[in-house]
């Protein structure tokens, strides 16, 4: 791939992600890497949001601008609530009603700042971004934050918003393979995966269902970005290429770094690394289980219940990491659980930084719900996985990772989504210790040639900048 590190021209790059730390890390992280190639960025978001992400790196600070639109009122959120995190998932509608109503400030932006932007990296959620960009003159590219297998999985855009074609509607339509996909492909929605998905789009009060907003922002921007490599998934690239009709450019996975330590900082940890990590130092090498379930999965009571005593019942080392978000989660652990456990495994209460526990020498698998962040940082560093799948895309993730071979997924009832302590301390024991699962830990460990090498992504992000620089509007 060329190499355009000192390319004479430099872009004004906006970036718009959704709402979600799932997607304003990424979008910032690219951001930061453009901005080392020597582009300019405005990175917009919301006040909070913005508090929220990492700081930006003193060398950096001349090309990155942190733009901050006032978050609008909507009524039926709480106070201070700004990101997905915030709600619960029965509010995301009317969080993405918050986010349409950012159109006029973003708009009003676009038409004053200088140098007028050439591109405008923006989300799934801003479907109507396209259409205002083009009236202005600015080019728009579509970053994907999720896999080509789950993209490939939506379809075709342009045939899927034709109004003669009928929509996929009920459960059935989302748990068998679709036309437009290989028919052996594994990669389908569970029927409690769907249910749970329809609790954020009951009555879809934003007017705008998801697949529309992603279907058509890939319709209208002039090229969409994919955060995953070729290597991992060729065959769903290709694919992909093949459905969106339009350029389809790849920026790489964006490994974690641990040489800037600004990657990880966007949380408050309550105490000092060294006092999390000690623990870990006292373990043996690959032999514990990291659990962490992202920054917005909830689980019932009973959920909780079972992963915790199938923690237990593997009797495996585990360092379980719960959010503060999950309301008294410590507390309503299984009776005598944390004393049965104690010196084998440990459970924090809050944030940490992740991807220094997953470098950590001890650890050797990483119980995770698949979120494609959360993906990457684990086999970035070899981890083998144990995939709990929670909401939105990580169901279709979970499949697509099982059939590489990458990670076991823990078995659930199709129905309701129950599982039991007993497949979750089994699916533990296959990824981490017994003989079947050897393949499983070795494919994982190969994947850090994919998943962590700098110098491979750093091609693709000179390739990216080559077609931002040749597609960009006069």
């Amino acid at each position: 791939m060329e190499n355009l590190q000192n390319t004479p021209k430099t872009l004004h790059i906006v970036m718009f992600p959704w709402l979600a730390m799932g997607h304003l890390i990424p979008f910032f992280h690219l951001s930061k890497i453009l901005a080392q190639k020597g582009h300019k960025v405005s990175y917009i978001s919301t006040p909070r949001n913005l508090s929220r992400i990492p700081k930006i790196p003193p060398k950096l600070t001349h090309n990155i601008k942190l733009v901050s639109l006032p978050f609008p009122n909507v009524e039926s959120l709480p106070e201070h609530a700004e990101s997905s995190m915030d709600i619960p998932h029965q509010k995301a509608q009317f969080l993405k009603i918050a986010f349409d109503l950012l159109e006029s400030p973003l708009v009003t932006f676009l038409e004053s700042t200088t140098p007028k932007p050439d591109w405008i990296i923006f989300d799934y959620a801003s479907h109507w971004l396209p259409s205002v960009a083009s009236k202005l003159g600015v080019s728009t590219g579509y970053f994907s934050l999720f896999t080509a297998a789950t993209q490939a999985f939506l379809g075709p855009p342009s045939q899927l918003l034709n109004d003669k074609v009928k929509p996929r509607s009920t459960v059935e339509d989302f748990c068998r393979v679709p036309e437009w996909v290989p028919p052996d492909s594994n990669i389908v929605y569970r029927p409690h995966e769907i249910m749970k998905y329809t609790e954020g789009a009951v009555g879809n009060q934003s007017g705008v269902s998801d697949t529309v907003r992603f279907l058509s922002s890939i319709d209208s921007c002039d090229l969409v970005l994919f955060r995953t490599s070729v290597e991992f998934e060729p065959q769903w690239f290709q694919l992909v290429c093949e459905l969106y009709q339009k350029p389809v450019i790849p920026v790489g996975v964006l490994p974690p770094s641990l040489e800037n330590h600004e990657f990880d900082d966007y949380g408050k940890c309550n105490v000092e690394i060294g006092e999390l990590t000690r623990w870990l130092d006292e373990q043996r090498d690959n032999s514990v289980v990291f659990v962490a379930l992202g920054s917005e999965a909830v689980l019932s009571d009973a959920e909780l219940t079972e992963l915790a005593l199938g923690l237990e019942r593997s009797g495996l080392p585990f360092f379980w990491v719960i959010r503060q978000s999950i309301t008294d989660s410590i507390q309503t652990l299984p009776d005598g659980f944390l004393s049965r456990v104690k010196g084998r495994g440990i459970v924090y209460e809050g944030w940490v930084p992740q991807v220094r526990i997953l470098s950590h020498y001890a650890i050797g698998g990483f119980l995770t719900h698949c979120g494609w962040n959360s993906v990457i940082e684990g086999l970035a560093f070899g981890r083998v996985l144990i995939c709990f799948p929670v909401m939105n895309d990580q169901g279709l993730n979970s499949r697509l990772l099982s059939g590489k071979k990458l990670g076991v997924e823990i078995p659930r009832i199709e129905t309701d989504g129950s599982f039991t302590s007993e497949a979750v301390a089994e699916s533990i024991i296959v990824a981490m210790v017994s003989e079947e699962g050897e393949v499983l830990r070795a494919n994982a460990r190969e994947m850090k040639r994919v998943f962590g090498d700098r110098t491979k992504n750093d091609h693709y992000i000179d390739a990216c900048i080559h077609h931002l620089v040749e597609m960009r509007k006069p």
